[in-house]
């Protein structure tokens, strides 16, 4: 299997359990946070939703610098058009994907703030980060639920939710 073959198996894995964890996100606590240092769960769900996306940024830029480009979402308010992102994030990612070359996942991808350095990867690194965010934060996103007593799906197994004891 491919590098690209095996990133879009990935994708397609994880889309799938990312789908699942946002789409019990409850209407009524978009603004609600477990810590005042914490996300609230609209910035963080949102931001899950949106990561699919960063597949097809970083194939198609040579990096993020947020001096020039401060970071934005869209503000959004209910769990329907949370799942309209995600889908639309996703479909911009995979469909990428799919038309990239070995040459491309090759080049290298910076992440900066101005004259401040983060990170300088290559650009088929970047794509399994942005794949560990997502599992990173879904895993977050799944201690607000629980907070919220909101039943938790599964990830790579049955969840305590979903388990006969």
């Amino acid at each position: 299997m491919s590098l690209i073959q095996s990133l879009l198996k990935e994708m397609n894995q994880e889309a799938e359990t990312t789908r699942k964890m946002l789409s019990r996100v409850p209407d009524d606590k978009y603004d609600w946070q477990p810590h005042e240092k914490s996300m609230n769960i609209r910035r963080l769900a949102t931001h899950i939703a949106e990561l699919p996306s960063w597949v097809s940024m970083a194939l198609n830029t040579s990096g993020l610098d947020f001096a020039q480009n401060p970071y934005s979402v869209p503000t959004i308010n209910n769990t329907k058009d949370l799942m309209v992102y995600f889908e639309q994030s996703l479909l911009e990612g995979r469909s990428r994907l799919e038309q990239a070359t070995d040459d491309e996942m090759e080049g290298n991808w910076t992440l900066r703030n101005g004259d401040q350095v983060y990170s300088v990867n290559r650009k088929a690194d970047v794509i399994r980060m942005s794949y560990s965010q997502v599992v990173h934060h879904r895993a977050q996103l799944g201690v607000y639920l629980r907070l919220l007593n909101v039943p938790i799906p599964g990830s790579y197994g049955p969840s305590a939710d979903e388990m006969d004891f």
